[in-house]
């Protein structure tokens, strides 16, 4: 009984974020704002974290799996990869730079105190 309640509040959480994904047309996919949605209410307290624990842990324990149907989409584009594969390159190199910079020099703040 505990996994279904776990799956029906991440399931309930994922047609809100869609919801609203769909009814303000933002930019933002309706399953990064169901994760939202779902850290907020566990976050004030408004849901009782047991009840979401089990359904986390068994999605967590597929993730890879999870992440096959992904990665096999891609293949329908790799001719769109290919032709940007400088852009994507680029781009990542510089936001992992970035990031290293700001928890560097988070730290060295971190440290100083």
């Amino acid at each position: 009984m505990a996994y279904l309640r776990s799956f029906f509040v991440i399931f309930i959480c994922l047609m809100l974020g869609k919801g609203i994904q769909a009814l303000t047309g933002l930019a933002i996919p309706g399953s990064i704002i169901g994760m939202l949605i779902l850290f907020t209410a566990l976050s004030m307290g408004l849901l009782p974290a047991h009840w979401a624990m089990k359904g986390c842990h068994v999605l967590i324990k597929n993730m890879a799996l999870l992440f096959v149907p992904v990665g096999v989409g891609l293949m329908n584009y790799l001719d769109l990869l290919t032709d940007n594969t400088l852009t994507i390159l680029l781009s990542t190199l510089g936001s992992s730079l970035v990031v290293f910079m700001v928890i560097g020099i988070a730290t060295h703040y971190k440290e100083k105190q």
